[in-house]
This record gives C-alpha cells, sequence and structure tokens, in this order.
C-alpha cells in the first residue's frame, strides 16, 4: 500500500513546535515513526515564507534554513505557494487593564497575521494525486476544519483510505476533520519529535552546509 503525506506547515508547527526545542525536525523521520510499515511514496510540505517583524529579524534566515534542509529529504516536495496577509484588530491589553471599576478592559490595535492559501493548495494536491491513482492511502496532518470536504471527497468518490493526524494537543483537535477521517490520531507525541530531529549539520545537494539555527 503506497502512502502519500500532505503536511500544512504553520499548523504542525503552531500545534507541535512552536516554543519547544524540536523545531529542527525531520519530516521523513517522523512520518516513519508515526507510520509504521507503510511504503511512503512522497511527502507534500505546505507553507508561506514568514514575514520580518522588529521583535524577530531573524525569522525568515532561519525558515530558509530549514525549508534547505527538508530539501534534502528523498521523496519529499516543498510547497512555498502560500502567503501572509495583515489586518487591524483591537484586542485586550495584556495583562488586562481596566481604566474604570465597572467598564470594558483597555484595548489596543494591533496587526495579526493570517496564512493565505496553504489549505487551498494542500486540498488540491490530496484531490488531484487521489484522481491520478498517486495513492492508495493519503494522509493529512493538520487541525484544519476547511480540509473536511475535500477528504470526504475522496474517500467517497475514489474509496480510497483518508488518515488524519492531528498536531495540535487532543483536547484541541477538530471533531470534524475525525469524523471525516478513515482514522485519526489524537496528537504528536513530544517522544516522536525529539527522536526526529536532523543531525546539528546537513549537506545538501550542491555540497553546501545547512547548519540548525543557534536559537532552536
Amino acid at each position: 500500500m503506497t502512502t502519500s503525506v500532505y503536511i500544512d506547515g504553520f499548523n504542525l508547527y503552531n500545534g507541535s513546535l512552536r516554543k519547544t526545542q524540536y523545531k529542527w525536525l525531520n519530516i521523513l523521520a517522523m512520518c516513519e515513526t508515526l507510520l509504521p510499515g507503510r511504503q511512503i511514496n512522497r511527502i507534500r510540505y505546505f507553507t508561506a515564507r514568514v514575514i520580518a517583524f522588529s521583535h524577530d529579524l531573524q525569522a525568515p534566515a532561519r525558515q530558509d534554513t530549514y525549508l534547505r534542509a527538508l530539501k534534502t529529504l528523498p521523496n519529499l516536495v516543498v510547497h512555498e505557494d502560500g502567503w501572509f496577509a495583515s489586518h487591524p484588530v483591537n484586542l485586550p491589553r495584556y495583562p488586562l487593564n481596566y481604566p474604570s471599576p465597572n467598564g470594558p478592559p483597555e484595548f489596543v490595535r494591533v496587526l495579526r497575521m493570517e496564512e493565505k492559501r496553504t489549505d487551498v493548495d494542500l486540498a488540491t494536491h490530496l484531490l488531484v494525486d487521489s484522481f491520478s491513482g498517486a495513492f492508495d492511502e493519503a494522509v493529512v496532518i493538520s487541525n484544519d476544519s476547511d480540509l473536511v470536504l475535500p477528504i470526504q471527497m475522496v474517500r467517497s468518490t475514489m474509496n480510497k483510505v483518508v488518515g488524519v493526524i492531528n498536531p495540535h494537543p487532543p483536547n484541541g483537535m477538530s471533531g470534524h476533520l475525525k469524523r471525516a477521517a478513515s482514522y485519526y490520531l489524537r496528537t504528536i507525541n513530544k517522544s516522536v519529535l525529539a527522536s526526529s530531529q536532523f543531525p546539528p549539520s546537513l549537506i545538501d545537494a550542491d555540497g553546501r552546509t545547512i547548519t540548525k539555527p543557534a536559537s532552536w
């Protein structure tokens, strides 16, 4: 049985990797641990290029280094077609400040960043690969309920197995995705992340050294 894996990069990052020491993640090693005995013929990793902000100017450089590391893995394709859009929103100031005893908390205007297109790209490739017979089983690593319909279509129309792995804590799992999937893994354990790290340095196809970011 051939298996293709579809990964929502930022969903994985925000659910399993942010604020951890496991960001230097070997995606293939993780998938082989989570899916023992599978013949993984392709991994598609979907992401968008991050934007530098004053509090973290090095974020784009770290991401670039990581994407270079991912591209050393066999049968892994990095899709970078998403982007970030910003829009202003009003949010309560933290820590909460109440200008008057019985009034609302003080609000501040901030820019909220939202990733665009990644979920659409993932769904499109999942459907096209299914129709072309590229896999017997698909595994989606995401907690985005927008993927419910394409998963249902692949299962019902093409009679394919579609598993979902939730990269977030179990209490944040999507019930809609769980019901849509052929099977569902509730979370990715930290032990799996810890055992699926790249070595500190890698060599790419051009002979260039790729070094783990110091802050990771």
